[in-house]
């Protein structure tokens, strides 16, 4: 292999100029004023670009876009040729819609000005409308499982002449149940391709994947684990779960003018939530799996614009959405995945500004708490209330519905700490909605 442009040789990779981009996107780049590459991209656009098939470590917001997609337009303006009809010559996997977009966008920004053409199929939008696009051909497809199996299987689309495949935070898949879809998709590609895949943390299903659909491949690990960004504030809130609603109130109405983005484990929940605090008087939004693409992306329009400052969302949200501006995190439910934690409050502390995230931890959410700080590798600081006195039994761990009333062992929150989270409202008996809680179909 060449030593160009090699992490670990003596090239300089500290600037996009020695990575050995093609001159029209080193002009792109200028024109963002994009000059240093990310260390994801100063590691991996080199082996990319030496057709090798790669296996990259990183968390969301370390820049992966660039760093796969970069390279692959190089190499397919290098190709100089055009796709037969209803085929893509690169495809690119994304979990959620919102990422699936991102990627998108992103892409078509880096291909402006020459004849590489970028599609996107995701649920929530017209099949009909995607077939058309499908049907001249594109040089990039970007796409969620599940609408790509519906274009395969509607014949608007086949895989057999795709060069390169890209699957981008494949752990998120396999949380959201894509396994069976991911098998079907690899079994319809050609055996001789270039395969990049990117995940923020190694599950051991992971390594099947990479056995079947991987070739002799380099791994690129630029950030630990469960490594969290250096200006997040984190708090952890041990409360009730009839208590959230109220402390959440208390805590936002601290900062009226600031953004916040408020996880839930569900869909229903986060729909409760957010017309709770609508009624209250907050300019509040919310995405989840039960909403069109078009009011998702009106919402997140909304948020970006400040227009809305309260998002409640499930976890669809959790990765690939790129906010500047998100001063708070909330973690009304603890999440079931450790690592989806790190994700969530990831969405505040963007581009080196600083954030707070907050964890609601009630008593049937002890267990989540637990395997949280081990994957972070550290304590979450308390600053309300006191921790559970015993792990709750099997009947009580029913996911977002939590214990009715105050379990025995744990102390109501109690403002003794900054940040200072009051005490949730006084009528108790109206702040007993299980906002967390309804059906645990995915998001």
């Amino acid at each position: 292999m060449s030593d160009r442009a090699r992490p670990g040789r003596k090239t300089d990779l500290s600037n996009f100029e020695n990575l050995g981009l093609s001159a029209h996107l080193m002009t792109v780049l200028a024109t963002q004023g994009l000059k240093d590459p990310t260390p994801i991209q100063a590691q991996a656009i080199p082996y990319v670009l030496e057709g090798r098939d790669l296996m990259g470590l990183a968390q969301t917001g370390t820049g992966k876009t660039a760093a796969f997609g970069l390279p692959l337009i190089h190499m397919l303006m290098k190709r100089g040729t055009s796709p037969e009809p209803k085929t893509t010559t690169a495809l690119i996997l994304a979990p959620t819609r919102e990422l699936a977009k991102q990627i998108s966008d992103n892409l078509k920004r880096f291909v402006t000005g020459t004849h590489l053409r970028v599609g996107m199929v995701v649920g929530g939008n017209s099949l009909h409308m995607q077939a058309k696009q499908l049907a001249r051909g594109l040089d990039v497809l970007v796409a969620t499982p599940g609408r790509l199996i519906d274009h395969i299987e509607r014949r608007s689309l086949r895989l057999s002449e795709t060069k390169y495949f890209v699957l981008d935070e494949a752990d998120q898949m396999l949380d959201m149940g894509f396994i069976h879809a991911l098998r079907q998709i690899a079994k319809l590609l050609p055996t001789q391709r270039q395969t990049l895949l990117f995940s923020a943390t190694m599950p051991k299903l992971m390594a099947e994947i990479a056995d079947t659909w991987l070739t002799d491949p380099v791994r690129v690990e630029v950030s630990p684990p469960g490594k969290i960004a250096d200006k997040i504030t984190q708090a952890l809130h041990y409360v009730a779960q009839g208590d959230k609603t109220a402390l959440l109130r208390d805590l936002l109405s601290r900062h009226p003018k600031e953004r916040a983005l408020v996880f839930s484990r569900t869909k229903h929940g986060a729909e409760r939530l957010m017309k709770q605090l609508d009624r209250d008087g907050f300019k509040a939004a919310s995405i989840h799996g039960n909403k069109s693409q078009g009011q998702r992306d009106r919402a997140l329009q909304a948020f970006r614009e400040g227009k809305i400052k309260v998002l409640v969302a499930t976890d669809v949200a959790a990765r690939g959405i790129d906010i500047p501006g998100v001063q708070h995190v909330y973690n009304y439910d603890l999440p079931n995945v450790a690592e989806n934690y790190v994700h969530r409050i990831g969405r505040t502390a963007r581009a080196g500004a600083a954030g707070t995230a907050y964890a609601f931890c009630a008593e049937a959410e002890m267990g989540d708490l637990r395997d949280i700080e081990k994957t972070m590798g550290l304590t979450i600081p308390v600053v309300s209330g006191t921790e559970w006195a015993k792990p709750p039994s099997k009947n009580r761990r029913r996911r977002g519905g939590g214990a009715s009333g105050k379990p025995q062992g744990a102390s109501p929150p109690k403002a003794d700490s900054k940040p200072n989270p009051g005490r949730p409202g006084q009528n108790r008996r109206n702040n007993r909605r299980r906002s967390g809680g309804g059906s645990r179909k995915a998001a």
